[in-house]
């Protein structure tokens, strides 16, 4: 057992920038926008920190603060799937342990505020407040912290949309970054913790919601180093990491339908009029059927149009993203009747296919295999051929440019390992340089429009400057390069505590690691459900569902 320092003060802060990459930061350096994250990447050594696949927020923070890929931790996406029903992932999906609660086994105490995929919280030595996929006022570590918090500290939100700005208001977002701030360093203050990790989402956010927005962008990242000046003058940290879980930036290539590519091949059936199997749209559905005519239906030309309309890909879930964008959901929606709605619905028949997509952010297809999922239709020797098969016909995908789609696609081994390989997606689809999106809708044409006119890249980035720290090393390198998974190592090492020697990555080279032990099994709770319809709109509001 280490003991802890006796020192005040806290040892190590990390900074979570959700997207932070060098093509969005160098900008805000040039420009004076963020002196305060400018002096920490020129005092210290910085670098690309390479993400992993999929490069999306609920699944790569539970890989930078375990250390290990999706395949051990069990997390591959926003959401989770038990045969065809789905759930919004949580931190008792997450089957690996947090950086903070290996620490805690070794006498040091934690502060984590905001970071993703930590609701619920589990038992350690110091307060955690969840961040993203946890729903509004989420239980929080030690039991009651919220409520002290909100005391304390003017008032607590989650998400932007919660306050009395309007939705994705610089306001808005400029409110919600200072409460991560004053949220942390009020629970500093009052615990003292040796291990500090603040994470802030409205960096990446930005870019969903308001893509281009250099003023809005400014004023994220203007909040958070105002929020990081504060906070290290007033924990003052031995040794900061910076770092973040995948980068950002702008798509110019198109959007491919892959369940439409399948549903041509014979992998795909499909229902209309809204008997297919549930998905994640239907709260944009639920939203779009208030109202008192919200049962009529009479076979009306406006009924038939809507069907037609479906099968060039107008669907219900892409009117009400439109409507709620520009403040019409509600009032159109109170006029459009329910049969209505579910003509214009055409969904996949999960059942009755052979492979599709699920989800577009776990960046996969999923093979329906007998015994495994509920109504599986390909038998377990047929397997290999069908993946293959697939595998094959996707590979071969090129876009109207000429161009391939994907820059790989690849059998799930290749890229994750670990006892919780079964819940991955069957087949790995990585896009072309992610210029390229893929997406699970349906319609005539394979190729449309990006959605997102921003969306991840696969490298982010990484600063560490203090105590510990060769600044004369590079952070990373073309023959080393960084990797989230190299995260959670770095902090043990730089506490002295011995590596989980069942993490993926290793120290950071400027820092002395430290040796690799077995650690027992780490006991996990059931997987609770999440069930929230406040996160399920938000994941819709940015994107990702």
């Amino acid at each position: 057992m280490v003991a802890s320092s006796d020192e005040d003060g806290m040892r190590v802060l990390v900074v979570g920038l959700d997207a932070g990459c060098r093509p969005v930061l160098e900008p805000l350096f040039e420009s004076g926008v963020t002196p305060t994250l400018r002096r920490v990447f020129e005092m210290g050594t910085s670098g690309p920190l390479d993400s992993q696949i999929p490069p999306w927020t609920a699944s790569a923070w539970p890989s930078l603060y375990t250390g290990k890929n999706p395949g051990k931790h069990g997390v591959y996406d926003f959401l989770s799937f038990d045969g065809y029903d789905w759930d919004v992932v949580n931190a008792s999906h997450v089957r690996a342990r947090p950086v903070w609660e290996l620490l805690d086994e070794h006498g040091y105490s934690s502060v984590v505020v905001n970071v993703p995929v930590t609701h619920p919280p589990g038992e350690f030595d110091g307060a955690l407040i969840p961040g993203m996929t946890a729903p509004e006022d989420p239980p929080c570590h030690p039991p009651g912290i919220l409520e002290d918090v909100k005391l304390a500290c003017n008032g607590y939100r989650l998400y932007p949309q919660s306050g009395d700005e309007p939705a994705r208001s610089i306001e808005a977002y400029e409110r919600t970054i200072e409460c991560r701030g004053r949220a942390f360093r009020y629970l500093c203050r009052r615990m003292d913790p040796d291990f500090g990790f603040l994470q802030f989402q409205q960096t990446d956010s930005v870019f969903h919601e308001r893509p281009g927005d250099r003023e809005a962008i400014e004023a994220v990242y203007g909040a958070v180093d105002d929020e990081l000046e504060r906070t290290l003058e007033a924990v003052d940290p031995e040794t900061i990491l910076v770092v973040s879980d995948h980068g950002i930036g702008p798509v110019s290539g198109p959007e491919f339908r892959v369940n439409q590519f399948l549903r041509e091949r014979g992998d795909v059936a499909v229902r209309s009029g809204g008997e297919g199997m549930p998905n994640w749209t239907a709260s944009w559905e639920s939203d779009l059927l208030d109202g008192e005519d919200a049962g009529s239906s009479d076979g009306s030309p406006v009924q038939t149009a809507m069907q037609l309309a479906a099968r060039v890909g107008i669907t219900t879930q892409r009117v009400a993203g439109v409507l709620d964008r520009v403040g019409l959901k509600e009032p159109i929606g109170r006029r459009v009747p329910n049969a209505l709605v579910r003509a214009a619905s055409e969904q996949v028949d999960f059942p009755d296919s052979r492979a599709y997509v699920r989800s577009k952010s776990e960046l996969g297809v999923r093979i329906n295999l007998e015994g495994r999922e509920p109504d599986g239709v390909v038998p377990p020797e047929e397997y290999d051929s069908v993946r293959e098969e697939v595998i094959e016909a996707l590979s071969g995908v090129t876009t109207t440019d000429g161009e391939p789609m994907f820059e790989a696609v690849e059998p799930r081994e290749t890229c994750f390992e670990g006892p919780h390989l079964e819940a991955a997606p069957d087949v790995v689809t990585v896009p072309r340089e992610f210029d390229t999106a893929i997406s699970a809708s349906l319609g005539e044409e394979l190729f449309v429009e990006p959605m997102e006119s921003w969306n991840h890249k696969p490298v982010g980035v990484v600063a560490a400057a203090g105590a510990g720290i060769d600044e004369g090393e590079s952070v990373s390198s073309p023959e080393r390069r960084a990797s989230i998974f190299d995260v959670a190592p770095t902090i043990c090492s730089l506490f002295d505590v011995p590596i989980d020697a069942a993490m993926d990555g290793e120290p950071l080279s400027v820092v002395e690691g430290t040796s690799a032990v077995e650690y027992p099994s780490y006991e996990v709770e059931p997987v609770t459900a999440t069930d929230d319809g406040v996160v399920e709109d938000r994941l819709s509001d940015l994107g990702y569902l």
